[in-house]
């Protein structure tokens, strides 16, 4: 998949500069990711969280969800994660911060979530001429179409060199 900046559809690309990443811009990342048991026990186990809705199936069973739940940390790292390639591999300076960060429907063993990231700030830096901060938005969705997950992140970009 590319991306549309004002309904054109162009190819993505790796680290993209400040100049690179108008407010607007919507990059729907190409890779997918289906969720595996695998994959949520591990992230509970390297993180030591415990919460048996995640990982106890029978206890899981008796909760308005009838099932475990993936780990919401392991969806916000997954998204950012995809994104990266996409948005800031190599131009990111620093990672400023996330806000908004919103978890609509709950993630399953077994979804397959794809993602997508627009920009909706973007300023240069008062006090770094070399850089700019920009505000991503960071969307995942199911194969249900349902929003799972949505997060702002701040980051501070890398200018184009000179």
């Amino acid at each position: 998949m590319g991306e549309e900046t004002g309904g054109e559809q162009v190819d993505g690309a790796s680290g993209r500069w400040f100049e690179d990443l108008p407010v607007g811009l919507v990059v729907r990342h190409a890779l997918t990711r289906t969720i595996t048991e695998a994959d949520n026990l591990q992230f509970c186990l390297m993180t030591h969280n415990p919460q048996p809705l995640h990982l106890d199936a029978e206890f899981a069973a008796d909760t308005e969800f009838g099932e475990r739940l993936v780990n919401s940390l392991f969806t916000l790292g997954l998204m950012v994660g995809v994104s990266v390639g996409d948005t800031t591999l190599g131009t990111t300076v620093a990672n400023l911060g996330f806000d908004e960060t919103t978890f609509p429907v709950p993630v399953l063993i077994g979804d397959t979530l794809r993602f997508e990231t627009e920009v909706v700030a973007a300023r240069a830096s008062g006090s770094r001429p070399d850089a700019g901060i920009v505000t991503f938005e960071h969307r995942a969705h199911n194969t249900r179409d349902q929003l799972v997950c949505r997060s702002r992140r701040n980051a501070l970009m890398r200018r184009r060199p000179i």
